[in-house]
């Protein structure tokens, strides 16, 4: 990719902020949207991800200051108007995108691509948001914190240009991403409907009496996931073999759980008013020193991934 081409973001939040830095941190120039009244608190969020790099040895001082000086912030699609590629990181609301989707449409003729990191909201509703060159649009949804999680997976409406989705495969291979494309689009994408697939089964379980959160999530982290870092599901069958994967699957399938909306698990502790770490108690209770510990132990897998081609210092 050409370090020279124009990034916008449109959105400063947790996921634009850190869309941001990672785009800084290898080089780019980005131009980020954030209303007026939000910016000063967005820059103090954007600043807050270097002091952990910076704390963890990733990056200098001299770095983070290069990295700052690559993004400007406004509040004004019309600084768009040379940016090549945007990446969508506004609130999930149809009518707040279709917005932003028109201010790009009307101040960015050089708009080749519109990657949206919505991680529930099919592109075939997002490209219908801009009036012109719906073949532009997609989806890029990364796992947060982007900056961090190396992950992206790629989902194409089904009118996407192929020299568009290169465009965003590419730039984010060149950001270190591990981009994997979805052609043909479906609720949850790839690694959600996957990871939903699992807690359904788990909290299946602990319904059914079977067994409790806290031995499941210890069989979790003890059994096939550390293995999953290193090898693949398909990867992992073939170790087996087929044959032993149809015997298991005729004999087990049937007993796994297949229900259709949301576990009565989930629905009890919304109604309880015990939604998780925000609340204090979920499935398990949270005080401070619990989210601390849990927010430092979900980042500590990821670190060894970060791979940033960070910018040359004067």
């Amino acid at each position: 990719m050409n370090k020279n081409t124009k990034i916008g973001v449109a959105g400063f939040g947790t996921i634009g902020s850190s869309m941001s830095a990672l785009l800084s941190g290898n080089g780019y120039s980005v131009i980020a949207f954030e209303q007026a009244d939000r910016v000063e608190a967005a820059k103090q969020g954007f600043r807050s991800i270097f002091t952990v790099l910076e704390g963890r040895g990733l990056v200098t001082s001299a770095q983070t200051a290069k990295c700052e000086s690559l993004v400007t912030v406004t509040s004004d699609y019309a600084d768009f108007a040379e940016c090549e590629v945007v990446f969508e990181c506004l609130f999930e609301d149809m009518d707040i995108k279709r917005t932003c989707y028109g201010q790009l449409d009307k101040h960015c003729p050089s708009l080749k691509a519109l990657a949206s990191t919505t991680s529930a909201m099919s592109p075939e509703d997002l490209k219908e948001c801009i009036p012109n060159g719906k073949e532009r649009v997609m989806v890029a949804h990364p796992f947060n914190p982007p900056h961090i999680v190396p992950f992206v997976e790629l989902v194409k409406s089904s009118t996407t240009n192929s020299a568009a989705a290169q465009m965003v495969y590419d730039l984010l291979e060149d950001c270190g991403r591990k981009v994997c494309v979805m052609e043909k689009c479906a609720p949850g994408f790839i690694a959600n409907r996957l990871q939903h697939a699992l807690l359904r089964e788990a909290m299946y379980m602990v319904e059914q009496g079977m067994s409790s959160p806290r031995d499941i999530d210890k069989a979790l982290k003890y059994s096939f996931m550390p293995r999953y870092t290193s090898v693949g599901l398909f990867e992992h069958q073939d170790g087996f073999g087929m044959d032993m994967v149809k015997n298991v699957q005729n004999y087990m399938l049937p007993h796994l759980c297949d229900s259709k909306g949301a576990m009565k698990m989930v629905t009890d502790c919304v109604e309880a008013g015990q939604i998780g770490q925000r609340t204090g108690q979920g499935i398990y209770p949270w005080p401070q020193a619990e989210i601390d510990r849990f927010r430092r132990d979900a980042a500590e897998p990821y670190w060894k991934y970060f791979n940033w081609k960070l910018p040359k210092t004067d």
